[in-house]
């Protein structure tokens, strides 16, 4: 009996052996502590090995069987730029809906298809850049001003509204299993004071701000990530601050995130932003001699990861004394230890994250959940007469350069969808693609419209779409970097470090276009380009042009098709060594004059005009030079010339006008509240944004979505875009202007009333202030209102006017009422403490108002005591 005892022992311990995962090191065991793990490999890595290990495209280490790992991956809106997946609102949409537990399960559901993704571009070998696990999102910055082209990414001018949707976006990207595993790492960007202008990022220096402002309005929403949604990773800003580069700051990094509010995670360099430490006035901000002196200063100051090659220096630095290999350590402490909370080190089969099914990616529910929060993001700023909603019976006619544009819905910072509804197919399908006439009618800026004929475009093996070939040299030598298929006009630039193609470089490479073009009709046809590169053009084997730096839309060559007809289209492109962009479309180049759509319009009572800007006129650092836009942001704030006088003409001749507006940020609708019946505010709405605009335009839903910012009437009402004291600025300093449209505006095909709320007029310092507001729907349809309640203090006379602390989505039937429920605790007590130079709740007199925008709103004096 005791031999046989020793036998099955002997047997347990041998099964036990081949079952479990062998592991040659201790930091490859998953049974030790986190820490242990760290420390076990830190011994183990040479200096340089750690200095690899803290630039955003991290090489494997071979010899210690670590995989190569790239930190930079987007979910902005949708997993981006790494194939299909499904493509959410712009974020400044979402904020429109002001429906914080909404945004949570979008950006649930964007972390359940990244880390599907991740999975499988792993067993395809695949670890580069757009493949990882640390995700650079959320932008929370605050949108301070309307000219700013990447304002679209933010969540509005609001620093409450900004924290909330913030904290809904980590934690839905956060999660943990059961084995301790994480889901992803979000990243709280930028750090800090940072909203603007694109064109002068790299050199501005953002100095002066009152400490009020700061602590008030740009911090609050980075102090709540970092303290209260645990966000796992910091990017710190292209822009100086009172002299620093952000990414150099100890004041920001240092003595702010890491000592006031005890931050322990990562804190990483937007791309590139250390060139310009060392990179002369005006190109860059000049406060470093060389790259070894911006490498160590930045390490010192609290960044940890770079996205760049400056900290390729770091060996160099330590050698000449100007950082200390221990400091390094701390920063690569700090890198490995997220990696291995995230599993990446670890068996893949244990990693449950890991079994999310592929069916997740561009799934039905996740359609389902993209036109839900589109649709609850769409404003109603205007609607005399109760013009909508329109009937499903009739005739209609679409107008519009974005009623068709389905790239303009994706925004920037965007994946690819399997399917985009345009407002155009949203309207056919309801009424019927025989009672729907569509005219373009005017392009962005001009009544030159580019009719679009890629559709036409095939490759060599019958299938429709444009191939792109790519090489990281500028030769096209050599084995190619990624080859791509297009079914969309092309639009890249590398602004914003924002490669062509997943695995081509920003800088050295070439591409070559090829697709077979055959006629669906007897016509002439437009090539139009842009440019920042050389490109060589190429018809039927001519070569037609040649050329380079062609900073607007151009038609480049017009050839004549016959239907049926083929014609082989080549483009060629070199990069520029610095920055690159290149356009590329083929179809119909038609110039149309206002009275020309009159025509083609006659018999049509309502018009569907679906217009505004575009993300190819606003975004991030843009090779755009077109009237009103600068460099990605915006010279005026006006709604291009050529769309308002298709606007002012239709109301002249008398059609029942409908305007779909469509922008990322706020434009001067002032003569289009003369000129338009109705007025939609529709933002960037992503791949189901025409079933949502249609949704509201037909009545099937009742919009409920409320401003994330002002409309102002013009940049007239505004200080200098450069300037970043908030006096002035937005529906919390503005005292002496009137807004076209206020902060938190949005109209409803449905009215409510607001009673008589429900909290005590006194409360003591560290109590919780509990509000309950009844809502009644008075119409005759269902609806949602957005409950605001807003916080000011009369007696400071230099603080915010009035400033948002609680928002409440109800649904209400039509008839029926409910409560609003909201609590204003310690966060939304709080104040500016001027001595102490804080946000902290105070003894003293306050105003509690409350109502459907932050101008529209009741007041109730509330007390604070000791």
């Amino acid at each position: 009996m005791i031999r046989l005892f020793f036998t099955l022992c002997g047997f347990a311990l041998l099964v036990g052996c081949t079952t479990k995962k062998q592991v040659e090191y201790p930091f490859q065991d998953s049974s030790l502590t986190i820490e242990e793990r760290v420390e076990d490999l830190m011994g183990r890595l040479t200096l340089e090995e750690k200095v690899a290990l803290m630039q955003n495209s991290s090489e494997a280490i071979d010899r210690l069987g670590i995989k190569e790992y790239d930190w930079w991956n987007e979910v902005l809106h949708g997993v981006a730029r790494a194939g299909n997946a499904t493509v959410f609102p712009q974020t400044i949409g979402m904020a429109a809906s002001f429906d914080v537990p909404l945004v949570h399960d979008v950006f649930t559901a964007i972390s359940d298809e990244a880390r599907v993704k991740h999975r499988q571009f792993v067993a395809q070998g695949n670890r580069g850049r757009y493949t990882g696990l640390t995700v650079w999102t959320p932008n929370i910055n605050i949108f301070r001003d309307p000219r700013w082209g990447r304002g679209q990414e933010t969540y509005g001018e609001d620093p409450y509204l900004t924290g909330e949707m913030g904290k809904a976006v980590v934690t839905g990207l956060q999660d943990t299993d059961e084995n301790g595993i994480d889901k992803l790492h979000a990243c709280a960007k930028h750090f800090a004071v940072h909203s603007g202008p694109e064109w002068n990022r790299h050199t501005y220096n953002a100095e002066n701000i009152p400490t009020r402002d700061l602590h008030e309005t740009y911090l609050w929403a980075f102090k709540e990530l970092v303290t209260k949604a645990d966000v796992r990773e910091v990017m710190c800003a292209y822009n100086r601050y009172e002299g620093e580069p952000c990414c150099g700051s100890s004041r920001l990094l240092t003595r702010i995130l890491r000592e006031d509010w005890g931050y322990k995670g990562i804190v990483v360099s937007d791309c590139w932003a250390l060139n310009d430490f060392y990179n002369p006035i005006p190109k860059g901000h000049g406060t470093e001699p060389d790259a070894e002196h911006t490498a160590a200063k930045a390490v010192l100051s609290g960044t940890d990861l770079e996205c760049g090659s400056t900290f390729d220096n770091l060996d160099e630095a330590v050698a000449a004394g100007l950082i200390t290999e221990e400091r390094v350590n701390t920063s690569v402490r700090r890198l490995l230890k997220a990696r291995f909370q995230l599993g990446e080190f670890d068996d893949p089969e244990t990693v449950s994250w890991n079994k999310l099914r592929d069916e997740i990616l561009c799934s039905a529910e996740h359609h389902a959940l993209a036109r839900k929060i589109a649709t609850e993001s769409i404003v109603l700023l205007q609607n005399r007469d109760n013009v909508l909603p329109l009937s499903t019976e009739g005739k209609i006619a679409v107008v519009g350069p974005n009623a068709t544009d389905s790239v303009s819905l994706w925004a920037n910072y965007n994946g690819f969808p399997l399917h985009t509804v345009t407002i155009l197919d949203g309207i056919e399908s309801m009424v019927g693609k025989e009672n729907v006439k569509y005219i373009k009618g005017c392009d962005y800026v001009t009544r030159m419209t580019m009719e679009s004929q890629i559709y036409n475009c095939r490759q060599e093996n019958g299938e429709q779409g444009i191939k792109g070939e790519y090489w990281n040299n500028k030769k096209m030598e050599g084995e190619k970097a990624a080859e791509v298929v297009y079914n969309n006009p092309l639009i890249f630039s590398t602004a914003g470090a924002t490669v062509f193609a997943p695995g081509v470089n920003l800088e050295d490479f070439s591409a070559k276009y090829t697709t077979d073009f055959v006629g669906s009709e007897d016509c002439e046809l437009a090539v139009e380009v842009q440019s920042q590169g050389v490109y060589i053009l190429r018809v039927d084997g001519d070569s037609i042009t040649f050329g380079y730096n062609l900073p607007e839309p151009t038609i480049i060559h017009t050839f004549k098709t016959k239907k049926g007809e083929s014609h082989k289209v080549e483009l060629d492109f070199v990069s520029f060594r610095e920055r690159s962009a290149l356009r590329f479309n083929i179809g119909k180049a038609i110039e149309t004059m206002p009275a020309e759509v009159i025509k083609e319009l006659d018999g049509y009572e309502t018009v569907v005009m679906v217009g505004g800007i575009s993300p190819k006129l606003e975004g991030e650092e843009m090779p755009v030079t077109v009237p009103g836009f600068k460099g990605g942001d915006r010279e005026n704030i006006q709604l291009p010339d050529v769309q308002r006088e298709l606007l002012q003409e239709l109301k002249r001749v008398g059609k029942r006008v409908v305007f779909v507006n469509l922008s990322g940020s706020a434009i001067g609708l002032e003569p289009e509240t003369k000129s338009c019946d109705a007025i939609l505010q529709a933002w960037y709405g992503g791949e189901a944004s025409g079933e949502a605009v249609a949704d509201v335009l037909f009545g099937k839903v009742s919009p409920s979505g409320k401003l994330p910012i002002t409309f102002y009437k013009s940049v007239d009402q505004i200080p200098g875009f450069e300037d970043y004291t908030m006096k002035g600025r937005t529906y919390r300093y503005m005292t002496t202007q009137k807004p076209l449209f206020p902060f938190g505006y949005g109209l409803s095909y449905t009215t409510f009333e607001f009673g008589t709320p429900q909290m005590p007029k006194s409360i003591k310092r560290g109590e919780a202030l509990n509000i309950s507001i009844p809502v009644k729907n008075s119409g005759n349809m269902d609806g949602a209102e957005v409950v605001q309640v807003y916080l000011s203090k009369p007696s400071d006379k230099e603080g915010p006017v009035k400033t948002l602390r609680g928002v409440a989505r109800v649904d209400v039937p039509a008839g029926e009422t409910r409560m609003a429920e909201l609590t204003l605790g310690e966060l939304e007590l709080s104040w500016y403490n001027e001595v102490d130079e804080k946000m902290e709740v105070m003894p003293g007199e306050y105003v509690i108002e409350y109502g459907s925008s932050s101008a529209d709103t009741n007041k109730i004096k509330l007390t604070i005591t000791e």
